[in-house]
């Protein structure tokens, strides 16, 4: 039977809440490379964390120049999120693995001091990657279960009105 001429539903909440969650992680990953070239030398402890946070600070452009085509967006969009994955984790694991380092550079220990803007910048934005990722998973799944339940409502209606 053809669809009826009403339009399809589009869940409105998950729009609203995906276009937030992009704006947030476009200024997360821009100040991330902000902080990352501040305190590009001040990570002795574990040097790669000013690195790890500089990268970030291309995803926006990167996103923004994979739209100027189909198949650039297809090729760039897959090998950036690959990239992305590979770069965070990456990241995660050296941050992490000096949970928490000693903050003071003047100290006479021979243990290496990390800055304490930049351990806990990064700390955590990346803590917040994770939670943004959650709302993001979070809203898709709902959105989808509330489309099936009403897809299931208007069916249950069709079958009542050829009755």
């Amino acid at each position: 039977m053809p669809e009826s001429g009403r339009p399809r539903r589009v869940c409105g909440p998950r729009t609203v809440i995906l276009n937030c969650t992009l704006v947030i992680f476009d200024i997360v990953f821009i100040a991330q490379g902000v902080i990352g070239l501040a305190y590009n030398s001040d990570c002795p402890r574990q040097p790669f964390i000013p690195v790890y946070l500089v990268f970030f600070i291309f995803i926006p452009a990167l996103l923004a120049l994979s739209s100027c085509c189909n198949w650039c967006n297809i090729i760039l969009c897959s090998v950036s999120i690959v990239f992305y994955i590979c770069w965070f984790i990456a990241g995660n694991v050296l941050m992490y693995s000096i949970y928490e380092p000693n903050y003071n550079k003047n100290t006479t220990q021979a243990d290496p001091y990390c800055n304490r803007t930049l351990y806990l910048f990064a700390f955590w934005s990346t803590n917040l990657t994770y939670i943004l990722l959650g709302v993001l998973f979070f809203s898709y799944f709902c959105c989808k279960r509330q489309e099936a339940d009403d897809d299931d409502d208007d069916d249950d209606t069709q079958r009542l009105l050829r009755g």
